[in-house]
This record gives C-alpha cells, sequence and structure tokens, in this order.
C-alpha cells in the first residue's frame, strides 16, 4: 500500500517543470493566482530553521520506538511542531489509534470485503469530486489518485460507524489523513479516533456535538471576548452561521494548511480543547475588526476576513499564540460548559408538552 503513496510524493517532478511545481506546495495543494512567492519564501526560510531544529530533538527523542508516552515533554514538543516525518508515527501514538490498528489486525480490510450499503456509496461517490479539486493527488490524470484510496476509507468508516454513515465534511478530513500518512488502514483509523472519541456526536445525524461545542465557544467567547459577544447578539448573529465549517471541517479550507496540520498535532495529543483555542484567538486578536461591524453580513464577512493574511500563515507564531492569547482554558471549564448547552439544546429540541 504504501509504495503506491510513496509514488505520488515524486509525480511533480516527474511529470512537470520547475515551475508547475512552485505551483504547487509539498501537499499537492495548488497555490492561488494572488499568492505571494516572495513572502512565501521569508517565511519559510525561518520556517524551516525551526523545521530542522525541531527535527533533530524528535529523532533523538523517538530513536526508533514505536510507542509515544504522554508526559510533559512530549506534550511541549507536540506543541512546538511535529516534523512531517514523524507526523504519522505521533498522531497514531497519541489518539489510540496505533492500539486500535495492533488489537484488529485486517478489520479495515474486512470492512471493505463485506457487502456495503448501496445509499452509503451513493453518497460517497457524489463527494469524490468536490474533494481537494485543487490538489493534484485527487485528479484522475494523477500517477497516483488518491480518490480510490479517499472512497476505500470513507466506505469502511460507514460501515465501521453505522451511527454516523457518511456526512459532507468526512470527506475532507479523511483526505489530510491520507495525505499524511500514505496509508489507508492508518487513515481510518485516525478517522475512527477523531470521530469516535475526540469530537464524539459532530457527525451523527443530529450533530449534536457539533452544535453544543458552537454553543460552548458562545459562551467562552463571552467570559473572554465581551465585545464580540455583544456584538454578535446586538446583530442577532447565530454562532453556527459564522463558526460551522471551523468545526465540522476542523479548520481545514478555512487556514493555511501548515497551520492546520500544525492544529491537527495538537488535536490529537491533547484533543477537542485545541479547536477552542484557535478560534478564541482568531476573534480576541481581530475582537476590535469584528465588534466594529454594522450588520449581519458585515460580522460575516469578517470572520471570513480573520482567517486570512500573515497572522494565520506564520504556522509558529499562530501556534505559540493560541496557548498564550485565550489564558487559562481547564477541561473543568469545557465540560461544564459543554453539559449547560447539551441540556439547553435538546431542551429546545424538546420542549415540554402543554
Amino acid at each position: 500500500m504504501e509504495n503506491h503513496f510513496n509514488d505520488q510524493s515524486r509525480e511533480c517532478s516527474a511529470t512537470s517543470d520547475n515551475n508547475d511545481c512552485k505551483r504547487v506546495d509539498q501537499y499537492g495543494f495548488e497555490r492561488s493566482e494572488d499568492f505571494s512567492y516572495e513572502s512565501n519564501e521569508e517565511l519559510m526560510a525561518e520556517y524551516l530553521a525551526v523545521l530542522t531544529r525541531r527535527s533533530k530533538k524528535w529523532s533523538k527523542l523517538l530513536q526508533g520506538t514505536v510507542k509515544v508516552e504522554k508526559n510533559l515533554k512530549v506534550k511541549r514538543y507536540v506543541r512546538k511542531g511535529v516534523p512531517c516525518e514523524h507526523r504519522t508515527q505521533i498522531w497514531m501514538a497519541a489518539s489510540g489509534a496505533q492500539d486500535q490498528l495492533e488489537r484488529n489486525p485486517g478489520y479495515y480490510h474486512s470492512l471493505l470485503k463485506a457487502e456495503h450499503d448501496p445509499k452509503i456509496e451513493e453518497t460517497i461517490l457524489a463527494d469524490m469530486h468536490r474533494t481537494f479539486p485543487d490538489n493534484i493527488q485527487f485528479r484522475d490524470s494523477s500517477q497516483s489518485c488518491l480518490q480510490k484510496a479517499l472512497f476505500n476509507v470513507l466506505l469502511g468508516y460507514g460501515h465501521h460507524n453505522k451511527d454516523v454513515g457518511y456526512c459532507q465534511g468526512m470527506n475532507f478530513i479523511a483526505g489530510y489523513l491520507l495525505i499524511i500518512t500514505k496509508d489507508e488502514e492508518k487513515s481510518f483509523w485516525l478517522m475512527d479516533a477523531l470521530l469516535g472519541k475526540i469530537l464524539p456526536d459532530y457527525y451523527t445525524s443530529t450533530m449534536l456535538g457539533l452544535k453544543m461545542d458552537q454553543e460552548v465557544l458562545g459562551e467562552l467567547v463571552r467570559m473572554k471576548v465581551p465585545a464580540v459577544w455583544q456584538a454578535m447578539n446586538r446583530h442577532n448573529v447565530m454562532w453556527t452561521l459564522v463558526v460551522s465549517r471551523w468545526f465540522i471541517c476542523l479548520y481545514i479550507d478555512i487556514l493555511p494548511v501548515e497551520t492546520v496540520l500544525r492544529i491537527w498535532d495538537c488535536l490529537f495529543y491533547e484533543g477537542s480543547k485545541i479547536l477552542f483555542r484557535v478560534a478564541l484567538t482568531l476573534i480576541g486578536h481581530h475582537q476590535n475588526l469584528i465588534s466594529q461591524a454594522q450588520s449581519l453580513p458585515e460580522i460575516c464577512e469578517r470572520f471570513k476576513q480573520i482567517t486570512h493574511g500573515e497572522y494565520v500563515e506564520d504556522c509558529h507564531s499562530f501556534m505559540q499564540k493560541i496557548f498564550m492569547e485565550p489564558g487559562g482554558l481547564s477541561t473543568e471549564t469545557i465540560t461544564k460548559l459543554r453539559k449547560m448547552c447539551r441540556n439547553r439544546i435538546t431542551s429546545a429540541d424538546n420542549p415540554p408538552s402543554q
């Protein structure tokens, strides 16, 4: 399986000239027409120096081991970034996906061989060509097109977790996992860790977990960035209108690729609390811009604006800020707010009979 994927990393150099390669980043995503190569080169020169230092430290820490203990040192290392060559191993170990894979040998492939629900197949197939049309690895013309691998992972997961099956958004998550792991089975178990453990009820039919966490973010903004909370109330803007894609796509297609991957490093290690830290940092840093909006459409537009620009492109600096700017954010606080918001949502959905 891995050989199939490894050909892909050489595809740009094998099929394109140097100018074509410059138009595509290391993950296969095409750069936009207004992409600034000059500022990117400056940023990457600094970041590559950081990556080189981190890579040496990670290599020394791991020293050929597969298992990774959870401790303060590893947590600090993860927050400072996991080098690409170690990312799959760290994600698998930190999330519990590696344990699941080892406990269930052959399970993923048995799902693919089993009889399939035609409705799930049809829904997944409909989304295939909508998944990363700007990434050369997901095109039919690609030497090692990832669409078949993507279909397999989504189909396998849909039959593994029948409460979820398949819903839009999952295709992007599976696609990112495949780009990084270059392995269907590992992507499947990482998907299971994300959807089954780290983000429960995000992708079920009621999407209760997703609705709840959007409300939790609203409560956190009320406490930590009151000016934005007041602006949202003033213009009757529901949180789902401005942040639903942040949460359901785990910032894919919202923030730059490298920034998303750094967020996911922490997401697999520390859990869903990271999603709130990212959102609070974005909102808090741009609170003046958002709170000065004069209408609902203007607020929505400003929420789009704050996910672009140098602030989020400098992923190393941005990741340092998410652990400083929002201040304390305990698991206990998140748990209490989730309970409160869950009760509020379920009460609204099931009003007492008269």
